[in-house]
C-alpha cells in the first residue's frame, strides 16, 4: 500500500525508526543523560512528538475500521470521509510524557483528571453526538475538579466572597478557552497551530518565572500538537486526520487550565493580562462572533449562543478576503505570535511601558475587526456592484434586439 494524499500506512520505515528512538527515550538512561545536561525540556518535546508521530498513524487506522468518520455534509468544507479521533493521539502522546517525567502535584493530578474527563466527553460526541447541554455541564464538571485540586484563578481578597468569585471566573474562563478553541477547529492545521503556540508561550513565560510545573505541562502539549500536524496541515494535499470534538475540547481545557496554573499577579497586577494575551486569538474569535450575532439577532438567548453555527468565525472571514484557507491559518499563526511576545514583553514590564504594550496588542484586534468587517462588506459591495452590471449589459444588449424584432415583424405584415 503507497501513502499517498488518499492513505496512510500504520507502519513505514520513518514510523519504525522513529519508534525505536521513542523506546530509547523511554529508558531511564535517556531521560537522565538530557535531564543533566540541561535538556530536559528537549526530553519532553522529543518524546511527545515522537509518540504522536508513531501512534497518530495507528489511530487513523482504528478510526477507518470503527467508522469513526467525519462525513462531509452541511458547512463542511472537506470533500471526503476523513478520520477522527485526532484528539486520541495528541492525549495518547501528552499522556505518556507526562507520566513518565513527573510525580503528581495536586495541581497536576487536578487537570491529568478533568483534561480526561474532557476528552472522553469529546470522544462520546465524535461517535454518538452528544447535546449542546451535556457537554456544558461535563465542562462545569471538569471545573470543579480544577477547583477541588486547587487550580483556581487567585488574586481576590482571601474572603468568603473573594473565594466564590475566584471559582466564578474559574468557571467562565476555562469554559470560555474551551469552547473558544474549539470553535477555531475549522480549517486544517488552525486549532492544533494555534495550540502549540499558545503552549509554546505559556512554556517561556513559566521558564522565565520558574513556574517548573506548568512549564512541564506546556512542552509536552506543545510535542504533541507539532506531532498531529503532520498528519493534519498538509498544503495543497487534504488532511488525513482531524481532531474531532474530542481533541480540539481537550486542547482548549489543557491551555485555559495551563493560564491559571501561573502566578500571574505576583509582581503586579498587570501580570493578569498575559494570559489573555497569549490566548487572544480564541478570545478575539468568541468575542467578536458573539457581538456581531447579538447585534444582528442571530442569537437572542444563551442555548442560542450555545448551539449556534455559522460560518463567522476569524478564519472563514479571512477566507473570504481572498487569502485562501492556508493563508487564514497563516495569519492566525503569525498574529498568536506576536500577542506571545508581546505577552513576554508584558510580563517583565510595568507602569507606562506595559500601558504600551497592552495599546499595542489592542491595535492587532482592531486591524483585524477592520479587515473581517470593512473589507469583507466592500468585497460584497463590488461581487453585488459586479452582478448589477452584468444585468445592465444584457438588459442593453437585449434591448435593441427586441426593437428590431418588432421592426422586422412589422415590415414583413
Amino acid at each position: 500500500m503507497k501513502e499517498d494524499g488518499d492513505t496512510l500506512r500504520p507502519w513505514s520505515m520513518d514510523k519504525l525508526a522513529v519508534t525505536i528512538f521513542v523506546l530509547f527515550l523511554l529508558s531511564g538512561e535517556a531521560r537522565d543523560l538530557l535531564s543533566q545536561s540541561g535538556l530536559h525540556w528537549a526530553y519532553l518535546l522529543l518524546l511527545s512528538f515522537g509518540v504522536g508521530f508513531v501512534v497518530t498513524p495507528v489511530i487513523y487506522a482504528l478510526a477507518s475500521r470503527i467508522g469513526a468518520m467525519d462525513v462531509p455534509a452541511g458547512r463542511k468544507a472537506h470533500g471526503v470521509p476523513t478520520a477522527l479521533l485526532g484528539g486520541v493521539a495528541i492525549y495518547l502522546s501528552f499522556a505518556v510524557t507526562v507520566l513518565r517525567n513527573f510525580a503528581f502535584t495536586d495541581e497536576l493530578k487536578g487537570v491529568a483528571l478533568a483534561g480526561t474527563l474532557i476528552l472522553v466527553v469529546g470522544l462520546v460526541d465524535d461517535l454518538r453526538e452528544l447535546s449542546a447541554r451535556w457537554k456544558l455541564l461535563a465542562q462545569l464538571v471538569a471545573v470543579a475538579i480544577l477547583i477541588h485540586f486547587g487550580v483556581v484563578i487567585s488574586f481576590l481578597p482571601d474572603t468568603l466572597l473573594g473565594m466564590v468569585g475566584e471559582w466564578l471566573l474559574t468557571a467562565i474562563w476555562v469554559v470560555g478557552i474551551t469552547n473558544a478553541v474549539n470553535f477555531l477547529d475549522g480549517m486544517d492545521g488552525l486549532a492544533a497551530g494555534s495550540t502549540a503556540i499558545n503552549a509554546m508561550f505559556f512554556g517561556l513565560v513559566a521558564w522565565q518565572n520558574s513556574q517548573f510545573d506548568m512549564m512541564f505541562l506546556a512542552l509536552p502539549l506543545l510535542g504533541a500538537c507539532l506531532s498531529f500536524l503532520v498528519y493534519n496541515f498538509r498544503p495543497g494535499q487534504r488532511a488525513w486526520i482531524f481532531l474531532g470534538d474530542a481533541g480540539s475540547t481537550f486542547l482548549g481545557f489543557m491551555v485555559s487550565a495551563l493560564a491559571v496554573m501561573g502566578d500571574w499577579a505576583s509582581h503586579h497586577i498587570v501580570g493578569l493580562i498575559v494570559p489573555i494575551l497569549i490566548l487572544g486569538v480564541p478570545i478575539f474569535d468568541m468575542t467578536f462572533t458573539t457581538v456581531m450575532r447579538v447585534s444582528t439577532g442571530q442569537v437572542r438567548s444563551f442555548r442560542q449562543w450555545i448551539e449556534f453555527t455559522g460560518r463567522d468565525h476569524i478564519h472563514h472571514r479571512l477566507e473570504d478576503l481572498r487569502v485562501g484557507r492556508v493563508g487564514a491559518v497563516l495569519i492566525v499563526y503569525v498574529v498568536s505570535i506576536w500577542l506571545g511576545l508581546s505577552a513576554l514583553v508584558l510580563k517583565n514590564t510595568s507602569g507606562i511601558n506595559a500601558l504600551l504594550q497592552v495599546g499595542q496588542s489592542v491595535i492587532v484586534f482592531l486591524m483585524l475587526a477592520f479587515f473581517m468587517v470593512f473589507v469583507r462588506r466592500q468585497y460584497t459591495r463590488i461581487a453585488d456592484t459586479a452582478i448589477d452590471d452584468a444585468f445592465g449589459r444584457i438588459s442593453n444588449t437585449a434591448g435593441p434586439t427586441e426593437r428590431t424584432d418588432t421592426e422586422d415583424s412589422s415590415h414583413s405584415g
